[in-house]
């Protein structure tokens, strides 16, 4: 007989691959091979087959954009710290790690200081603009993030970016998904206002 499975906040159940509904448990088996272990937010995610696979199939896509692996953890990390996602942030941080983003802008995403290239900083900026302003970014801040060197992809990447996040993060704040083991040292709380777009 199937146990019950483990519960985050507010009921929310973190299935493991025998309590699972049917639909999800290969998309778990998919997350346990490239994890090495059932992320507690692909747990709580597998809820509804749907999201599970369409968090996943948008990670996936936004991983095989233009963007090298500092540009994509600007464009998470700035989403994960806005939304103040208490799992994302520290997820993200290890991620970055394993990928060999540069620690100085791990560090500078984690407490909004300036990041060490305008580049990074212009997509930064206009991250938050699309993010705060839900889209309706003006034709000057366009034109800054064009100037920095972006084109009209790396629009609709960061479009694709947001899709993800406000996928998890989002869940993360209804189920108050708990933080995974090996991410629990990189624990995070922002620490002064939101930083300025």
């Amino acid at each position: 007989m199937t146990q019950a499975p483990q519960t985050a906040a507010n009921g929310f159940p973190m299935h493991d691959l025998d309590s699972a509904p049917d639909a999800s448990k290969p998309l778990l088996e998919k997350s346990q091979k490239a994890f090495g272990r059932l992320p507690g937010l692909h747990r709580v995610m597998s809820e509804s087959p749907q999201h599970l696979e369409a968090y996943q199939t948008l990670h996936r896509l936004f991983t095989e954009t233009a963007f090298d692996a500092d540009e994509m953890t600007v464009v998470w990390q700035t989403i994960n710290v806005e939304h103040e996602c208490h799992y994302c942030v520290p997820a993200h941080t290890g991620i970055a790690k394993a990928m060999k983003v540069d620690d100085a802008i791990v560090q500078a995403l984690r407490d909004e200081t300036p990041l060490p290239s305008a580049k990074l900083e212009a997509l930064r900026t206009f991250t938050l603009q699309m993010l705060r302003q839900r889209g309706d970014v003006t034709g000057a801040q366009m034109q800054a993030f064009l100037d920095a060197g972006y084109g009209h992809r790396a629009v609709l990447d960061v479009v694709l970016g947001l899709a993800q996040k406000v996928m998890s993060n989002y869940m993360n704040h209804v189920a108050e998904t708990p933080l995974d083991a090996p991410v629990q040292p990189l624990a995070w709380t922002r620490k002064g206002p939101p930083i300025a777009a």
